[in-house]
């Protein structure tokens, strides 16, 4: 069976932050946020970088199998859903290779007018990464170029096909560390029971580089980076509030 090409920004071959264990994360060119601290803004363009079929994906994958006994494979970007079909035909024959996948997205560009491919996709996804930037609609237009509304429906999607997920959320200094902005995202993910933790990043100026080397100004240049201490307790408290957290309690109240 020919399968489609991916047009490729990057590998990293001992990944150990996007998904469990060490994975092989490939990261896809092409995004249609325009995220003010995106830390990888060589990865906007759809211009073609480097095309691997899914046989040359697989193959590279081999060379380092060994180390990724606990781990799988992971595809990130820019954004993975612009490729939809190469994401599935590769976590289908990942899958068939009993491997473990992940999908970590923004759902940039979801649409439910896509949802055959789409779900596709996530018939053959063991855990997603969904990252919200902004729970606030026009802060996040502000922050990314794009309205939340297809984020929030893909997250509703997943909860109606009960797929695993994991929440990324960027906290940011003057941006979404307010208390109106994180009350307003507790309130929102509490009703899932499909999102099984939050994760929330402290903000960091490490790819501004990346602008400065494209002739770019920083978007969010004077914003210093979020205190990590900062960051936990946002994670703690929006954990505390979601539906598996307060059933484990439940239950670990009940064997106490």
């Amino acid at each position: 069976m020919k399968h489609s090409k991916g047009n490729i920004h990057n590998i990293e071959t001992f990944g150990t932050f996007d998904g469990p264990g060490i994975r092989y994360v490939l990261f896809l060119q092409g995004c249609p946020f325009k995220c003010g601290f995106c830390h990888n803004r060589d990865s906007w363009s759809t211009k073609t970088n480097s095309l691997m079929s899914v046989d040359d994906v697989m193959q590279d994958y081999a060379n380092y199998e060994a180390f990724y006994k606990k781990g799988g494979i992971t595809v990130s970007g820019g954004e993975p859903l612009m490729q939809a079909s190469f994401v599935y035909d590769l976590f289908k024959t990942a899958k068939n290779k009993h491997i473990h996948t992940t999908l970590d997205t923004s759902a940039a560009c979801y649409n439910p007018k896509n949802n055959a491919i789409i779900k596709d996709v996530l018939s053959q996804t063991d855990l997603v990464l969904l990252d919200i930037k902004h729970i606030d609609k026009q802060a996040h237009q502000t922050l990314t170029g794009s309205s939340n509304h297809h984020v929030l429906a893909f997250l509703d999607l997943l909860e109606a096909l009960n797929i695993k997920t994991i929440i990324r959320h960027v906290l940011i200094p003057t941006i979404n560390d307010d208390e109106q902005s994180i009350l307003s995202l507790q309130n929102h993910l509490k009703h899932y029971h499909t999102i099984e933790k939050v994760e929330v990043l402290p903000y960091h100026t490490n790819g501004k580089h990346k602008w400065t080397d494209l002739g770019l100004d920083y978007p969010l240049e004077g914003i210093p980076p979020m205190e990590k201490s900062v960051a936990m307790a946002v994670e703690k408290r929006l954990n505390q509030n979601l539906p598996l957290h307060q059933t484990l309690s439940s239950v670990q109240k009940d064997y106490a």
